[in-house]
C-alpha cells in the first residue's frame, strides 16, 4: 500500500542525502538524478543578489536540466542559500574555509533560503521559497577545531559548514523555521502541490 498515485516515481534532481531522506520518510517514491550544471556560474551570470531569488533560480535550473533528459517525468529541483545580512555563503572548499565560515557565523543570526521547483517537459509547474532563521552560539577556536575534527569532510558538503540534523545542532542557540526548510526541502508546500495534481491519496 502506498500514498503515491503517480504513474512513475518523482525524479529528484539531487543527490543530497537529507533531501532523499525527507522524501523517503514521506513515502514518496523517487529516482535521484543529479543535475550537472554550473551553479556558481549560473548565479553569477544572473545578476541576482537576493538569496531567495538565487535559490529559486538554481532549483528551477536543476529541475529543468534533468527534465530535458527525462521527458514526461515530474522533476523536483531544490537549492538552499545562506545569508548573513547582505552577504551570501557558498559551500566551504576545505577545512580552513569551513573554520572561517564558522567564525563569521558564530554568535550571530543567519538565514537559510530553501527553494523547490517542479518541472515537467521543461515547464515549471510549481515553485516555492521558504526561510529559516538560525542563531549560532558564540564559539571558541577550540570548539570550532573540536567540531571540525569530529565531522571531517562533512563540513564541506553544506553552506555554513554544518548539518543541523546531525552534529551541527551543537552549534546553535536558537532555530526558527520549518524543519524541512532547514534540511533544504520545504516539504509541506511540495505535498500541497502534489495533492493538487491528484498524485497523493492523502
Amino acid at each position: 500500500m502506498t500514498l503515491w498515485l503517480g504513474p512513475q516515481p518523482l525524479v529528484l534532481a539531487s543527490q543530497s542525502s537529507a533531501r532523499k531522506t525527507v522524501l523517503a520518510n514521506a513515502g514518496i517514491p523517487f529516482d535521484a538524478i543529479p543535475a550537472d550544471i554550473d551553479e556558481r556560474g549560473i548565479a553569477e551570470a544572473s545578476g541576482l543578489s537576493a538569496p531567495g531569488e538565487i535559490a529559486a533560480l538554481l532549483a528551477t535550473q536543476k529541475a529543468a536540466f534533468v527534465s530535458n533528459h527525462h521527458p514526461g517525468r515530474l522533476v523536483l529541483g531544490a537549492d538552499q542559500t545562506l545569508a548573513l545580512g547582505a552577504r551570501g555563503f557558498n559551500k566551504p572548499a576545505d577545512r580552513a574555509a569551513a573554520a572561517k565560515q564558522l567564525r563569521e557565523l558564530a554568535g550571530r543570526r543567519h538565514e537559510l533560503h530553501s527553494a523547490i521547483a517542479v518541472v515537467r517537459n521543461g515547464i515549471t509547474l510549481f515553485a516555492d521559497v521558504s526561510i529559516a532563521r538560525m542563531t549560532m552560539r558564540p564559539l571558541t577556536e577550540a570548539e570550532i577545531d573540536a567540531y571540525l575534527d569530529v565531522v571531517g569532510d562533512k563540513a564541506t558538503t553544506s553552506v555554513g559548514a554544518y548539518q543541523v540534523e546531525g552534529l551541527g545542532v551543537h552549534l546553535f542557540d536558537g532555530i526558527h523555521g520549518d524543519h524541512f526548510t532547514i534540511l533544504g526541502l520545504p516539504l509541506l508546500p511540495l505535498l500541497g502541490f502534489l495533492r493538487s495534481q491528484n498524485l497523493l491519496a492523502v
